[in-house]
């Protein structure tokens, strides 16, 4: 995946060189700046997926940096950090539009993790905002989505694949996109002009199979009054897509055989022979070396049918992708009635930590619930189907004296140790504050 670029505003060159240093063991190609003004220039020049500001800065403050940056690149994330933290301006800075808060002296752990799902939500936006424009274009787009390493591979193979004269077999668990990864090839081939047909081997009897391939003769069997053309007929020039190739019956194997050999077939009660020129892309999610080895699978039709073959990874392998895939179901699912405009954090981080067994068409499914039940525009956790929150291991629920010494701890540090200023932030008095100190055994 291509590294992201992030600008970073402070006027502190320790601090500012120290998140530098950090976004760069990450992977990330972070530029530093010290003042907003001088972001405001850089944000000119090239775009950045997230820009990471201080608060207080010489000159235009943090907030109003963060008030331009919507208006001027409104698919980047903001972050905002500060020696100064109160309440008060970290609900301000989020009013404003700001992804997350963070407090100095920055906790690594905490930088890297935010900056994580600052991106996870700029994946979304940007998804959703491409869709969007295309589709007032009036323009098609491939049907794959997403950006990780392991789609960016599988379509760069697919790019090569459609420009062969070949047969190619695709390899995939359930609901990984076999059907999706079929079209892009045909859409990228030669014979993107002409016919794309699908037939999925496990649907239909052999009788009806022969059918629907091969098409019949008149008074080829009762009730055939008139003749009718095939899948293999219509889709003359273009492509056949067989799905599940691993269901279809031996004597259907046989057929197929012949007509990728020979190039011709027959109608069912002819007797004349109709050439055929089709691509032919077939897929399965069994391992069909095993089916042969068992007698269930022709030898001499896996050969012919696995030229070239596509493996399709799991969604689990995807996880960069995830935001973006939510992103583009809920435009393309959105009507007046049902919209979804935005993602809880929470949401979204529970659907990254899902380990997916039903795979893209699985997470289609959430999303299209999701709008069916949404009573708001925000996809919100509520919205998940409940065995997503029962597979997803959620940390113990902690007790409020917990969450308190956790409090106390993050303030106090951000306070750099100055008691009277932690009290302040807390909202209690320095006795009291001594005290809990003293209870947590807080250094």
């Amino acid at each position: 995946m291509t590294a992201e670029k992030i600008l970073i505003v402070d006027d502190e060159v320790i601090a500012r060189e120290n998140i530098s240093w950090i976004l760069q063991q990450e992977g990330y190609l972070p530029t530093i700046v010290e003042t907003a003004e001088a972001a405001l220039d850089a944000l000119s020049q090239q775009e950045y997926a997230l820009i990471i500001t201080d608060l207080m800065l010489p000159g235009m403050s943090g907030i109003e940096l963060l008030e331009k940056v919507r208006t001027m690149l409104p698919s980047a994330e903001v972050i905002v950090i500060t020696g100064h933290a109160t309440v008060e301006t970290a609900v301000k800075a989020m009013q404003k539009g700001a992804h997350s808060y963070i407090a100095k002296p920055l906790n690594i752990e905490e930088l890297k993790t935010q900056v994580i799902k600052a991106l996870e939500q700029r994946a979304l936006s940007v998804e959703v905002l491409r869709l969007r424009k295309m589709i007032a274009q009036g323009r098609p787009d491939l049907p794959l989505v997403g950006q990780s390493t392991p789609l960016r591979n599988l379509k760069r193979k697919i790019a090569q694949v459609a420009q062969m004269n070949c047969n190619v077999l695709i390899q995939g668990e359930t609901g990984t996109g076999k059907e999706l990864v079929a079209k892009s090839i045909h859409m990228l081939s030669p014979r993107s002009s002409e016919r794309f047909m699908a037939i999925n081997c496990g649907t239909f009897t052999t009788e009806l199979m022969d059918k629907e391939l091969f098409g019949h003769e008149r008074e080829a069997f009762t009730g055939a009054s008139r003749g009718q053309k095939g899948i293999l007929e219509v889709a003359d020039g273009g492509t056949v897509f067989f799905d599940e190739i691993g269901e279809l019956p031996l004597n259907m194997q046989v057929k197929l055989l012949r007509v990728l050999q020979e190039r011709n077939f027959l109608r069912v009660g002819g007797t004349k022979e109709i050439p055929v020129d089709i691509k032919v892309v077939a897929a399965t999610n069994c391992d069909l070396a095993e089916e042969v080895n068992a007698g269930r699978f022709r030898q001499d039709l896996f050969y012919r049918l696995n030229v070239v073959t596509l493996n399709v990874p799991p969604l689990r392998t995807l996880k960069d992708d995830i935001p973006v895939l939510v992103g583009h179901f809920l435009e393309q699912y959105r009507t007046k009635e049902f919209s979804i405009n935005s993602i809880s954090q929470e949401t979204l981080d529970i659907l990254m930590q899902y380990s997916f067994p039903g795979n893209v068409r699985e997470l289609e499914n959430i999303v299209q619930r999701a709008l069916a039940l949404a009573g708001g525009t925000e996809f919100i956790p509520d919205l998940l189907p409940s065995e997503v929150y029962r597979s997803v291991s959620q940390k113990p629920l902690e007790t409020l004296e917990d969450v308190e010494k956790q409090h106390i701890r993050k303030v106090l540090s951000a306070m750099r140790g100055n008691k009277t200023k932690t009290a302040e932030v807390l909202g209690i008095d320095r006795v009291s504050l001594w005290r809990k100190l003293k209870k947590y055994q807080i250094e």
